[in-house]
């Protein structure tokens, strides 16, 4: 009901009417102003639903896009809006991908490229900046898998090798892939889970998508269609900016053309001054392979339907459209402001909604204005609430309809709290520090960055960031260097975690002390790793004693304990009588919580073996 509400804000408004029409009309250059807040994600939402065309909405930044993107998607359905962010960490070192951003890219490439219905795709300057490959080598590097294909698995190795996959004992990340036997596990671009492919000799036997921690099946799979690596791109020779990708008929929202061809200058210009550093070490010598220039985008924004969203009066002679609305207020955490507000708003005609991240701040504020109604708050005492309706919707920013006569406040801006994106991050999410754990770390304790090393962390601080006033973690590193970290990037940073007592060497930023130490300890685990499955493949070998089934002795002892035993119980007695009646010698750990009969499974396997001439110690 809440998002059939939100999206009916704006549904009788005459200027998004007029927008629908000029789209519709094809008008080439679209104009539009007065749209502040999320009203802009609003009047999007309604008219990609109406128009039935692909939309690709440009903001100014990653972080405004993510925030428009969370509205879109709380309003469209994650399967209609898309996250195009950039492929690397910096924007002009081609070497150091994002594996989580480049899951998104290809998951829409994918989407552009299946000719399914269209989709509303939300980017930023830094992920336009880098060209993509063509749809035709996008296929012709794509390999397709289908239940009962015939094909050999040593082809199928061949292929990846080719498409640049690196093998290694066990999938972990995008790109990678890993035989054993029969079995081929493969980390897709496309995917967020990994794929496993079974064998029947040379036939396709099975293919499912698994857990990289658990090494779970999930899902079982007819086919598996999208196996590129986007990586592999860099190296094709072959590349084409974004905006060529995309379909004719998309119509391209921008905030201000001029601001993002400054913004595509820049990030061109310290890649032209990167690439003569590398001094010819890079494959493509010209960044205009890999790279978008800004006289080349502007070409290309001018073959499209473009919507440009400006905050002031228009006065071009482009198709102009004006919406009336003006930012939420602030009203720093004083409800008496707030409901003075709110009834103000009522007498002339305004209907008030505050926006609630979830039904708990919803009822808070309920609470909070039932108190003040009855007097029972001096804040407000002898404030009578106004009309107001709660919704369970999260927002990115409030605004005033004047058109419309609505009112949308967030809560977060009324109580002045840190609204935070969320991002779909793929494989990453799973070696997140949580927001839980962060507020447990203490101001010297050490930290381990997946791109830095060691450090100590500094506390939360706010900083500026042009002008915008920003929470950041703060890691202390060799020689007083200092990191400041998004809340946003928690997924590289955890909790170090080494010997009791031990003191980490902390080394200067940039040092390639680190990198060393992480390929070093990747070498000594994979060692650990064969010499575990060494040891397993010899125990396999070994022929241990095989009990006989349970005696009568066993059921007489089994049937006088008092209580009657749980499901699992049941089944752990199973599984270790199962284990000891086989020949191969038994390796199991029975795990259990305290009070919850880890003993009485222990006497089952314990008379067992005494019954069968057996010695038992229990320690």
């Amino acid at each position: 009901m809440s998002k059939t509400l939100v999206r009916s804000l704006f549904q009788q408004s005459s200027s998004l009417r007029k927008l629908g029409e000029a789209i519709s009309n094809r008008e080439k250059s679209i104009e539009v102003s007065g749209l502040v807040g999320s009203s802009v994600s609003l009047v999007l939402a309604e008219t990609f639903k109406t128009s039935e065309l692909p939309f690709l909405v440009i903001l100014n930044d990653k972080e405004e896009a993510a925030y428009h993107l969370n509205d879109l998607e709380n309003l469209l359905g994650d399967q209609n809006v898309l996250f195009y962010p950039g492929s690397y960490r910096r924007p002009y070192q081609i070497e150091e991908t994002d594996n989580a951003n480049v899951l998104l890219r290809s998951e829409v490439l994918n989407r552009i490229n299946s000719r399914r219905k269209p989709a509303l795709i939300v980017t930023y300057p830094e992920a336009l900046f880098e060209k993509v490959v063509t749809r035709k080598e996008l296929e012709r590097n794509t390999l397709k898998i289908g239940l009962n294909d015939e094909l050999s698995i040593d082809f199928v190795n061949e292929v990846l090798f080719e498409y640049k996959f690196k093998r290694t004992d066990f999938v972990t990340e995008p790109g990678e892939f890993s035989v054993r036997g029969g079995i081929l596990d493969v980390f897709s671009f496309s995917n967020d889970e990994p794929y496993r492919i079974e064998f029947f000799g040379d036939e396709v036997d099975s293919i499912r998508t698994f857990d990289v921690e658990t090494q779970l099946s999930l899902d079982q799979l007819k086919k598996l269609s999208r196996c590129s690596s986007i990586l592999l791109f860099s190296t094709l020779g072959i590349m084409e900016i974004f905006l060529k990708y995309i379909a004719s008929k998309t119509v391209v929202v921008l905030k201000n053309e001029e601001l993002l061809s400054a913004s595509i200058e820049k990030l061109f210009q310290k890649a032209a001054a990167a690439f003569e550093e590398q001094d010819g070490e890079v494959k493509m010598s010209q960044p205009e392979e890999l790279f978008c220039t800004a006289d080349l985008l502007k070409r290309q924004l001018s073959e499209f339907t473009t919507v440009t969203l400006h905050n002031n009066t228009l006065s071009s002679n482009h198709c102009n459209i004006t919406f009336n609305t003006k930012p939420q207020p602030s009203f720093n955490k004083q409800f008496n402001l707030l409901i003075e507000n709110l009834n103000t708003n009522t007498a002339d005609g305004y209907t008030n909604y505050i926006f609630c991240s979830s039904e708990q701040q919803a009822q808070r504020f309920h609470d909070i204005f039932d108190d003040i109604s009855n007097g029972q708050d001096t804040i407000g005492e002898g404030h009578s609430v106004g009309q107001y309706e709660t919704i369970v919707f999260p927002l990115y920013q409030g605004f005033i309809d004047y058109e419309g006569r609505n009112v949308c406040y967030t809560d977060h801006q009324i109580f002045e709290r840190y609204h935070k994106f969320q991002l779909k991050n793929g494989y990453a999410k799973k070696q997140a520090i949580t927001l839980k754990e962060l507020t447990h770390l203490e101001v010297g304790d050490y930290v381990t960055h997946i791109d830095h090393g060691i450090g100590k962390f500094g506390g939360l601080q706010k900083i500026d960031v042009e002008g915008k006033t920003q929470e950041a973690i703060k890691l202390i590193y060799g020689e007083r260097d200092i990191l400041y970290l998004s809340i946003h990037s928690l997924h590289k940073i955890s909790k170090y975690n080494g010997k009791d007592g031990t003191t980490p060497k902390i080394y200067k930023l940039g040092s390639a002390a680190w990198k060393k130490l992480k390929q070093k300890t990747k070498k000594r685990v994979k060692e650990i790793a064969f010499n575990l499955i060494e040891l397993y493949a010899k125990r396999r070998l070994q022929k241990g004693f095989a009990y006989d089934p349970d005696s009568y002795l066993q059921h007489e002892l089994e049937s006088s304990f008092i209580y009657e035993d749980t499901p699992d119980q049941s089944a752990a007695t199973a599984d270790v009588k199962a284990d000891m009646e086989n020949e191969r010698p038994m390796d199991r750990l029975v795990c259990g919580d305290v009070g919850f009969g880890k003993t009485e499974v222990a006497v089952r396997a314990a008379f067992k073996a005494v019954d069968n001439g057996k010695q038992v110690a229990i320690l």
